[in-house]
């Protein structure tokens, strides 16, 4: 089923499925655990947008590419372009919150890191952004820390919160206006906490941000 960008009750959003940009090693922990330096600045790279999908759909993943790890975000949706933004400015066009998560494709992601090349086969692929459906920004609070959970078959695999994050939620999305502009529609990836795991066929998925949204699933 093509993506579309939508309201947590179903409801379409008239916004276009634009790119995806993600934030890498934003958690201290998950940067250790797969032996990374932690970044001093936000590390970038991109999906296309023929990289989404639903999450609440059954999630297909590649069965010949090696191991298949999820990494559970909070994700934002751009609701008003932004170029060389302030924080107000981005506090203003962050319009949706929601819960998605950046497969990878950890065997091939090595083989290109080793030989120090782009990303790209490992992490855009098709239907590597599955996200959920999304809850209007006024109607979140960021005045507290939200939780980041994923439980694979009932037991917690990753479990943060965004008072982790290394670059706080409005200031990256700013940072990232610097470097890319932002267009209403495209969606921000905003980092994994540890726990980081490969996936099979056959698992059952729960995606938690905060108190507010819980997305299951299944992996085909």
């Amino acid at each position: 089923m093509t993506y579309a960008h939508k309201w947590i009750d179903g409801s379409p959003i008239d916004l276009p499925a634009g790119k995806v940009v993600c934030v890498g090693r934003n958690y201290a922990e998950h940067a250790s655990e797969l032996g990374n330096a932690v970044p001093t600045e936000p590390v970038l790279f991109m999906k296309p947008a023929t990289a989404l999908c639903h999450l609440d759909g059954p999630l297909h993943i590649p069965a010949d590419r090696g191991a298949v790890h999820h990494e559970v975000e909070m994700v934002v949706l751009i609701g008003a372009p932004l170029r060389n933004a302030d924080v107000e400015e981005a506090k203003t066009a962050v319009m949706a919150y929601g819960v998605g998560l950046d497969l990878t494709l950890r065997d091939v992601q090595d083989e290109l890191k080793a030989q120090r090349l782009p990303w790209e086969k490992a992490k855009a692929f098709d239907g590597s952004a599955p996200v959920s459906g999304l809850i209007e920004a006024r109607g979140v609070s960021t005045r507290q820390n939200l939780d980041v959970l994923l439980e694979v078959n009932d037991a917690v695999r990753q479990y943060g919160h965004t008072g982790q994050m290394l670059f706080p939620l409005f200031p990256l999305v700013a940072e990232i206006s610097r470097h890319f502009t932002l267009l209403p529609g495209d969606l921000v990836f905003t980092g994994t906490p540890k726990g980081v795991g490969p996936l099979h066929a056959g698992d059952r998925l729960a995606a938690r941000l905060g108190n507010f949204l819980m997305v299951r699933t299944e992996v085909l």
